[in-house]
């Protein structure tokens, strides 16, 4: 289901990226007045804007959508508990083996075979 959510948020992320980059702001009508531009557009003069920006609104929409459901996947998969206490009431790992095969007692410490 996560995987499902993930790609679909991946796309409507890369739909909303390309379709702002194709839509033309609102200075443009003001230089295709003046001659440097042309007018029309693939879409009709007034079809491109409405077509766009209402394709768009519902990529974002999309993806807020699957932004809230991707926060709370992640708050259900993480759990309640606290790092702190985990960390407290966690063993403490035995020590590893040496290279002849002994292994070390918990109360020996390095400091006690440091001589003097």
């Amino acid at each position: 289901m996560e995987n499902l959510v993930t790609i679909i948020h991946v796309i409507a992320c890369l739909s909303v990226i390309g379709l702002v980059l194709m839509q033309h702001g609102k200075g443009a009508d003001m230089g295709a007045a003046f001659g440097s531009g042309s007018s029309g557009s693939l879409f009709g003069v007034s079809g491109s804007s409405n077509f766009l920006s209402r394709t768009t609104a519902i990529f974002v929409l999309v993806f807020f959508l699957t932004s809230i459901s991707l926060a709370f996947i992640a708050g259900q998969k993480s759990g309640t508990g606290s790092v702190v206490k985990a960390t407290e009431s966690s063993e403490v790992q035995k020590p590893s083996e040496t290279k002849s095969g002994d292994t070390q007692s918990k109360s020996s410490s390095g400091a006690q075979n440091i001589p003097k």
